[in-house]
């Protein structure tokens, strides 16, 4: 079962596709995360959707928000992946799926494709799982990050 909404994302450490180490809590310093898992790189469903961050980037970026891509893949075909498909986020490896299971993101027979927002102060604000809706990811994230900025702009 996926972390709800309201409850606190659990902090990991991971290799990012530089080679370099980030932990959760590091990339919630700098403002909200988007942290997104998906299946496998170079797949249509994956492809998609990694695009579309990349198309919506100038927006969440605006909304002062990190987008961290998740997957079992090695640093090798994260490079590449990033590199053919011009990505501007960090994707992480997570091949024993230890980040994946900490969050819930398990399935029986494929990984589910999943997302969530976390807000700066480390609570879940939104989670969005949909297998097949590839390109609607990024629209909730956008979504979510707007509610965030609004409601710490209210008096």
């Amino acid at each position: 079962m996926a972390i709800k909404v309201g409850e606190k994302a659990p902090d990991f450490k991971a290799v990012s596709d530089t080679g370099s180490s980030i932990t959760l809590s590091d990339a919630l310093k700098d403002g909200p995360v988007v942290l997104y898992f998906y299946p496998k790189d170079e797949t249509p469903g994956c492809t998609t959707e990694a695009c579309t961050f990349r198309d919506r980037w100038d927006d969440i970026k605006k909304l002062g928000a990190t987008i961290l891509g998740v997957s079992s893949d090695s640093l090798e075909s994260h490079k590449k992946f990033k590199e053919k498909r011009n990505l501007p986020f960090t994707l992480l490896s997570d091949p024993d799926k230890s980040i994946r299971k900490l969050y819930g993101a398990t399935g029986a027979i494929l990984p589910p494709r999943i997302t969530f927002v976390i807000d700066s102060d480390g609570t879940i604000r939104h989670v969005y799982n949909s297998q097949l809706n590839a390109r609607n990811h990024a629209v909730e994230a956008i979504n979510a990050l707007n509610l965030i900025r609004q409601k710490k702009e209210e008096p």
